[in-house]
């Protein structure tokens, strides 16, 4: 008996990669009996822990020993590979495969055919804990990336404060959530290394028009500062969504900072809220800066850009879009970018629309255009 674990989604599982893999396990000429489970990383997180899986979807071989992983795509090319090497490996009896209908080399023995295979299996674990390490490292300096927000957000409440812009109320109901902001950050800091970033949020019910307009409060100063014009299109008539709140707020101060911030002074933002679909609904962040070049669109979402345009008066996107990416991610949705050189740049994001969902479950399917 062959015991293997498919980790995937229901979107992944309809990939092309993930139905020929189905497909290949489901053949009768495999010579032994499979036993296949698949589980949803988003329902059992634990999974992903458990068998130190680094990205979905993943197929793991749980017996015969020794164990294997095979992670990202594509899979199934993979798993046809190792197909011959199980079977030939599969006369150390527990697979019940009719030995005469090998084609084992007569020059190696059940031995040699077992110390090679778990020397392939070591290599593979010591990628994947070297690639493990790589991606943590690289979580711990989102995380510490996105610090910088709420100690932004606090700073500019000061100024405003002690300018008289706002009230001892409103100056201390900002700086009180943006602390807490911080310590919940601090505490993915903490927990980051030990398990998923993807699993360290809460979703439920709220109003992204509410999360909308306290975004746009707290960087008052940024774009008031400026001179610039402020559209805003938030329909009072928005269904609510399901999300995670403090994520989904990141989100929303990270797009606005970055439209302040290429704005030229006496520029225009525009933040739209649109319920495009009966399951989603889409963030969109516009602005009147330089543009992204097309060459340029999806690497700002991996990793730091500076842009030529505004190389010498900004710093760049930074790893904050990269952060936006895996939130839109992890709720199901997506994140992307219209835009062409010269004529400002549009960031669009979509958020699943709440149905009553009771479970840590999001909804599914592939949002965009």
């Amino acid at each position: 008996m062959l015991n293997l674990l498919l980790v995937a989604t229901g979107q992944q599982l309809a990939s092309a990669d993930l139905r020929a893999l189905l497909q290949v396990l489901k053949r009768d000429d495999l010579g032994f009996e499979v036993k296949l489970e698949i589980a949803d990383p988003r329902r059992q997180p634990q999974l992903l822990e458990l068998h130190r899986l680094l990205a979905t979807p993943a197929l793991v071989k749980l017996s015969p020993a020794p164990r294997q992983v095979f992670a990202g795509s594509p899979i199934s090319p993979r798993l046809q590979s190792w197909l011959p090497r199980w079977q030939q490996l599969a006369v150390v009896n527990d697979l019940g495969i009719n030995r005469g209908s090998l084609d084992l080399e007569a020059s190696r023995s059940r031995r040699e055919l077992q110390l090679e295979d778990q020397l392939l299996v070591m290599r593979q674990e010591n990628e994947t804990l070297i690639e493990r390490l790589g991606i943590q490292e690289r979580l711990l300096r989102m995380v510490a990336h996105e610090l910088r927000t709420p100690l932004t957000a606090a700073k500019l409440a000061l100024q405003s404060h002690q300018l008289g812009q706002i009230d001892e109320r409103r100056y201390q109901e900002v700086v009180r959530r943006r602390l807490d902001d911080i310590e919940a950050l601090s505490k993915d800091l903490l927990e980051v290394g030990t398990t998923r970033w993807e699993a360290l949020f809460n979703p439920k019910r709220l109003s992204l028009g509410k999360l909308a307009a306290e975004a746009i409060l707290e960087l008052e100063k940024l774009w008031v500062g400026k001179a610039l014009r402020l559209i805003t299109d938030i329909p009072a008539d928005l269904p609510d969504v399901y999300g995670d709140e403090r994520r989904l707020h990141q989100v929303l101060l990270n797009l606005l900072e970055n439209a302040f911030k290429f704005t030229p002074s006496g520029g225009e933002v525009r933040l739209t809220l649109l319920h495009r679909t009966q399951q989603w609904l889409e963030v969109s962040v516009g602005d009147s800066g330089p543009g992204i070049p097309a060459a340029q669109q999806k690497q700002i979402f991996l990793d730091r850009v500076r842009l030529p345009q505004t190389a010498d008066t900004t710093s760049g996107y930074g790893v904050g879009l990269s952060v936006c990416r895996r939130i839109a991610e992890v709720h199901g949705g997506r994140i992307w970018v219209v835009s062409e050189p010269g004529e400002g740049a549009c960031f669009h994001v979509s958020v699943p629309v709440w149905s009553g969902q009771d479970q840590p479950a999001l909804t599914k399917g592939h949002p965009g255009p």
